[in-house]
């Protein structure tokens, strides 16, 4: 399952160009995400140094992307080609239309409705 998140206002407070600082559980859900086995892309409108600098930030706080600002390789060959829309299974950004809830929520709401493995069955009995 593949999350794509926003950086400025998402990840960390919007203080664009500069970095604000990482929002409360931010960093604990994104690791545990990772951890859990999804695939995380960063996905924001920063470029150049600016991205470079977001990118290494998010390393030091233990936060690793499988994809930045692009499509994860498995996609592109699935689909034949690169569009330039991320394809992901959720996005997680500021600009949504509903307020963002808080990151301990936003974990809560993708394990439950995002979950890893959908066509697995646990019968009664055998686990």
């Amino acid at each position: 399952m593949i999350i794509a998140v926003d950086f400025d206002g998402t990840i960390v407070e919007n203080r664009y160009p500069e970095i604000g600082e990482f929002r409360p559980g931010a960093v604990e859900a994104l690791r545990k995400l990772k951890r859990d086995g999804y695939q995380l892309i960063l996905w924001t409108c920063r470029t150049g140094l600016e991205l470079a600098r977001a990118v290494a930030v998010c390393a030091e706080a233990g936060i690793r992307f499988d994809a930045i600002n692009a499509n994860l390789r498995s996609e592109v060959v699935k689909y034949g080609s690169d569009s330039r829309k991320i394809n992901a299974d959720i996005y997680v950004d500021d600009r949504g239309l509903s307020k963002l809830p808080d990151w301990s929520n936003i974990y809560t709401e993708i394990r439950e409705k995002l979950p890893l493995y959908p066509d697995v069955v646990i019968n009664e009995g055998y686990l």
